[in-house]
């Protein structure tokens, strides 16, 4: 009953709430390593893999919009819900909340690692002469603002946060393709496969995957944002999302494409995996661009975060027979800050898995689990456009799901064997 009465309070956001809060969602820091990926992937396959994936999620974007309201009178705000409508409900909540927590989770934890990393490389190049400062002490320093942040009650409280945050994406992506334009190629440019051996180029070719499909992790969040959106029969909620996700899609798409592309043209196959990293000057330019990376990802720890927070007071709730308290609120998010600051401790190495979580863990929630929703609930007639566009999704998910991982596991392997684990490293 109190989550109800959360939710209905929460009932008054408008189109800009649903832009704001999925181009933070899907606008990630993610986007600096596709340049990289597009090193792995060549110019063909890069692109087509680029533009199917922008596609195809948008696709599955407005399937989850549609289906938010898919029975008269009910509301499905969360992806679970949606889940346990199309497959049942013991079906449907073992398939989508492991893997929509794994999502979750691992983006608030990588996002701690970048922003502290950022936070880092502000420290080193502002105060060249001062001795170096671990990144633990960083990510602690991130983890304190998000203790602060994580006792917003709703996603309309965030905002501000959102807005902000969606124009740092913006700001640092344009930096680094403005940039990459300015500098212009390399003399010796080359734009062959950054890998000798005919292993290296499949097993990139599969990591670079993963690394596009991290790019696309806005959908486990829409459901949540959309659930902010008031409803009525003249103007139902969907109408006013989807207008959000198409301003959304278009920010993801001034975002990435030119950062890929130009990127890429601009160092070929000898671009790190981080384009700022490549991008040495002007110096102003990278200390605004780590700046910005640092309040993207401030802000799109609290849009994951959210989801997770009502998902674990709901369980404890009505399942547990927790008395739903300030007390337990409080302690449910500082522990859940808590426990993503220690594993981002623990493996501050974690740029290495992003390929695994965005195959084996975003694919299926983004690229696929949609699709077979929609079969499930709608029908479609045997060959229809529809039938063949879900299949078509469906097939190429799943083909993610299954290769990506492989190239990341070889990736995170190498990573490993020159990692020396230390926790306070």
């Amino acid at each position: 009953m109190a989550e109800a009465n959360i939710n209905i309070k929460s009932r008054n956001a408008k189109c800009c709430y649903s832009a704001f809060h999925n181009v933070t969602a899907m606008v990630g820091a993610a986007v600096l390593g596709f340049p990289y990926a597009m090193s792995q992937l060549g110019w063909g396959l890069g692109i087509t893999i680029l533009v199917l994936s922008w596609i195809c999620t948008l696709y599955t974007a407005w399937q989850m919009i549609e289906m938010h309201e898919s029975v008269s009178g009910k509301r499905f705000d969360k992806y679970h819900e949606l889940s346990q409508h199309a497959f049942g409900e013991r079906l449907g909540l073992w398939i989508v909340v492991p893997q929509q927590l794994m999502v979750e989770v691992g983006i608030d934890i990588v996002y701690m690692v970048i922003g502290a990393k950022s936070l880092k490389k502000l420290h080193e190049i502002l105060c060249d002469d001062c001795e170096p400062i671990k990144t633990t002490y960083f990510i602690v320093l991130f983890a304190f603002v998000q203790y602060v942040l994580s006792h917003l009650p709703s996603f309309n409280s965030v905002a501000g946060i959102s807005l902000v945050a969606a124009a740092m994406s913006l700001s640092y992506s344009t930096i680094a393709w403005i940039a990459s334009i300015h500098r212009g190629a390399l003399p010796d440019v080359q734009y062959s496969s950054r890998y000798s051996t005919k292993a290296g180029n499949i097993f990139g070719i599969f990591n670079a995957l993963g690394d596009i499909a991290f790019g696309y992790a806005g959908h486990n969040v829409i459901l949540e944002i959309q659930s902010t959106i008031p409803s009525t029969p003249e103007k139902p909620s969907k109408v006013s999302m989807w207008r959000g996700m198409i301003i959304a899609y278009l920010v993801v798409a001034l975002c990435y494409f030119p950062v890929t592309i130009f990127g890429y043209r601009a160092f070929g196959n000898s671009v790190d995996d981080n384009i700022l990293l490549s991008l040495e000057k002007p110096r102003w330019l990278i200390i605004a661009a780590n700046i910005f990376v640092v309040v993207h990802v401030v802000g799109s720890y609290q849009v994951y975060a959210v989801p997770v927070f009502h998902m674990l007071e709901s369980f404890l709730a009505e399942k547990m027979n927790f008395k739903p308290s300030r007390f337990l609120r409080f302690a449910i998010r500082n522990l859940y800050v808590s426990i993503t600051m220690v594993l981002a401790i623990t493996f501050p190495f974690f740029g290495g898995l992003l390929s695994f979580f965005g195959g084996f863990v975003f694919a299926p929630t983004t690229y696929f689990l949609p699709c077979i929703m929609w079969i499930f609930i709608y029908k479609p007639k045997l060959f229809s456009l529809s039938w063949c566009a879900n299949w078509f999704c469906i097939v190429f998910g799943v083909s993610l799901m299954i290769l990506a991982p492989i190239g990341a596991l070889r990736q995170v392997i190498l990573q490993a064997k020159d990692h020396k684990f230390c926790l306070l490293k």
